[in-house]
């Protein structure tokens, strides 16, 4: 694929640093992107994905959708001249997960109880 074709994304992460720059085909999706993320994410942050389902890409003010294009993302961005595309990124864990995670961990914690008494 010519060089020409070939879009120019990174990615924003939550503490104002930057993943990439990555230069990707027009047909790649967004689920391709996130687990470039994942994948490139960099060792030392505080907050880190478990899997590229807890990625969000925000472009333009959207979330993006895993089924989407590089080329449907950047379509407002058609008019300018060659350059990078940054996209936001927000971890945001699956709702299912944290779920499941609190449960255990209530599970895990000792179980106390707490007897009161009024005397009128």
């Amino acid at each position: 694929m010519p060089e020409e074709d070939l879009v120019e994304l990174k990615f924003r992460l939550y503490d104002g640093s930057d993943v990439g720059p990555f230069h990707y085909s027009p047909t790649a999706t967004v689920s391709m992107l996130k687990e470039r993320i994942l994948s490139e994410w960099p060792k030392d942050k505080k907050i880190v994905p478990r899997t590229a389902n807890d990625i969000k890409l925000i472009n333009a003010g959207k979330i993006l959708e895993n089924g989407k294009t590089v080329a449907q993302c950047k379509a407002p961005f058609d008019d300018l001249p060659k350059s990078v595309i940054t996209m936001h990124v927000v971890v945001q864990p699956s709702p299912t997960k944290a779920r499941s995670e609190k449960k255990i961990e209530e599970e895990e914690a000792p179980q106390r109880s707490f007897c009161s008494c009024t005397i009128m």
